[in-house]
């Protein structure tokens, strides 16, 4: 199994990144403004990109200000089973994430370019917490 990884500062309090990765308003900030989320563990959390696709990730694992963890259950078929986890930790310029998108099949064809628009996505999230406006889908490549 392959697994994508990325790790970056953010120079914005811990409080902060977390509610962007749990909260519809925050989510919408910086993946795709259509978004349907409610910060509960076991609960769904819509991602709407182009006409008719959407993501759909089930909420597993949620440590304020320290972690937070979904399974994918809709999407592509190489990205249904698979695990996305963002950990916060404190750092002495704000927050470092350390993001995994795991569980991945050795031969999935969208690997690769799946990791480019996470690290994309994670620009536009660090974006979102340290200026007030990220560039989520569809101006993320702007």
């Amino acid at each position: 199994m392959k697994s994508i990884n990325h790790r970056l500062v953010i120079e914005a309090p811990i409080e902060k990144v977390y509610e962007s990765l749990t909260t519809q308003e925050g989510l919408a900030g910086w993946w795709t403004s259509q978004t349907k989320a409610k910060p509960e563990t076991g609960s769904a959390i819509r991602f709407a990109f182009e006409p008719g696709y959407f993501k759909e990730m089930k909420i597993e694992e949620l440590q304020p200000y320290s972690k937070v963890k979904w399974l994918c259950v809709k999407a592509y078929e190489e990205w249904i089973g698979t695990s996305i986890t963002f950990e916060l930790q404190p750092h002495d310029r704000g927050t470092a994430l350390v993001f995994h998108h795991d569980r991945w099949k050795a031969d999935a064809e969208t690997y690769a370019g799946c990791s480019y628009d996470w690290a994309i996505f994670l620009r536009s999230l660090k974006l979102l917490c340290q200026t007030g406006k990220g560039q989520p889908y569809p101006d993320h490549h702007k």
